[in-house]
């Protein structure tokens, strides 16, 4: 009572604190929040999402805390990573797909030695080992990732050492926190904590975003560094300690529930049961299914721990087929799915409004539902502003093919949901 007393009397006087947690969830995730960010900032009136007092990201997710916390607006977000209309920071998509050549180079030119080692190590004890068995030493020839991040942190650099940002956690107007796993302890880092704030933010970022096997671990200080989601799906509490009030967390990656989805709309005709989808829908559900499970026993002890902090989650329901299906590699599947994650968390606002009204009232915020009940908004709405005559007229004569398939995709996205309701 001592010590609670004078907080409260504190944050009474100082306005409520407000956070933001970000889960990963590799190239679905990030397009996820994006869509599902962007109907947060135009719904909930009295919350800034570029004023929060803490940001905490894990993997895709530290991407979206970075970028909210460096003053990039969810609009703007959306300009650079959906419609790839950035002037300032044009996106090449390619720059997640680039294969780690100079890894399969470094890995292949131990194979020589390798095999050397495994016949003498054969030689050597061929009664206790079979030949087969001593060539497990060609495994150390695999590459640690199968695409170079390289040209992902390159890209954040730039992105934050423009003018008005900063690749600088000490330079951030609030608290940032990235979150990665030292590969050889299993230690999970806070960066942009004391002693870990000197590292460039996009060099965290693209720590706490190499997901093994996928992308190599990252080199900081002489220690590698992979995922962040591979200790918690969230790390929430690190938010939480820092004394917040009220904590929006997000959260892209659900287990699929096909008894609920089975003729759901994005499902694959062909697939049954999950386990006919092959080894991608097997290891995809495993995988939602490990995360989601640590993120709920998680969320379950914040009550009991944090009891003076109200923490609100958003996430797919789990007979959400398009989540779970979609591929969003293509530039075209990243429209549809940020749209079909800012229609979801539209619903979902309205669906829990009787449960977050009065949550979301004790800290000065108020659901704006003439916006929420509009069915004619679209993520995109109010993001495509007339535009200097000079660059319409350059990209008239540049960026056709690109403005036609922006068109074309915008008639898609009035379609299928009109489709999908028959």
């Amino acid at each position: 009572m001592l010590v609670t007393q004078p907080e409260s009397i504190q944050r009474q006087a100082s306005g409520p604190r407000i956070g933001l947690a970000v889960a990963g969830g590799g190239p679905v995730g990030l397009i996820y929040e994006i869509g599902a960010l962007r109907a947060l900032d135009e719904a909930l009136e009295g919350v800034d999402l570029n004023r929060l007092d803490v940001y905490i990201g894990v993997s895709a997710g530290a991407v979206m805390a970075a970028l909210l916390a460096n003053q990039f607006k969810p609009s703007q977000i959306c300009h650079i990573f959906i419609n790839n209309e950035s002037e300032e920071h044009p996106l090449d998509p390619q720059i997640f797909l680039v294969p780690a050549l100079g890894e399969y180079a470094r890995r292949l030119a131990t194979v020589p030695g390798l095999l050397w080692r495994s016949f003498w190590r054969y030689l050597r004890n061929p009664l206790d080992l079979s030949l087969l068995q001593s060539l497990t030493l060609l495994g150390r020839a695999l590459p640690a990732g199968f695409f170079d991040n390289e040209p992902i942190h390159d890209y954040l650099q730039r992105m934050w050492n423009a003018p008005g940002r900063t690749d600088d956690f000490r330079q951030l107007a609030k608290r940032l926190f990235v979150v990665a796993v030292d590969l050889d302890t299993g230690e999970s880092i806070k960066f942009g904590a004391p002693g870990y704030d000197h590292v460039p933010i996009s060099r965290a970022v693209q720590a706490s975003a190499a997901l093994p096997g996928l992308y190599p671990p990252v080199e900081i200080d002489g220690r590698f560094f992979v995922d962040g989601a591979l200790r918690k799906t969230m790390h929430a509490s690190v938010a939480l300690q820092e004394g917040l009030d009220l904590l929006l967390c997000l959260n892209p990656l659900v287990p699929f529930d096909a008894r609920l989805s089975k003729k759901a709309v994005g499902a694959p005709q062909q697939v049954g049961r999950l386990v006919e989808g092959g080894l991608p829908v097997v290891l995809s559900q495993t995988f939602r299914a490990l995360i989601h499970s640590r993120l709920q026993v998680g969320m379950q002890k914040y009550d009991s721990e944090y009891p003076n902090s109200d923490v609100i989650m958003f996430e797919p329901n789990s007979d959400d087929a398009k989540m779970f299906f979609t591929n969003v590699f293509s530039f075209s599947g990243r429209h549809w799915v940020c749209e079909h994650a800012y229609q979801t968390t539209r619903q979902d606002l309205l669906a829990r409004r009787e449960e977050l009204e009065p949550v979301l009232a004790r800290h000065g915020i108020r659901m704006r539902l003439d916006l929420l009940q509009d069915r004619s908004r679209r993520y995109y709405t109010g993001l495509r502003d007339p535009q200097p005559r000079a660059l319409i007229a350059r990209r008239a004569s540049d960026s056709r093919p690109v403005r036609e398939l922006h068109a074309a995709l915008d008639r898609l996205q009035e379609i299928l949901p009109a489709t999908a309701s028959r």
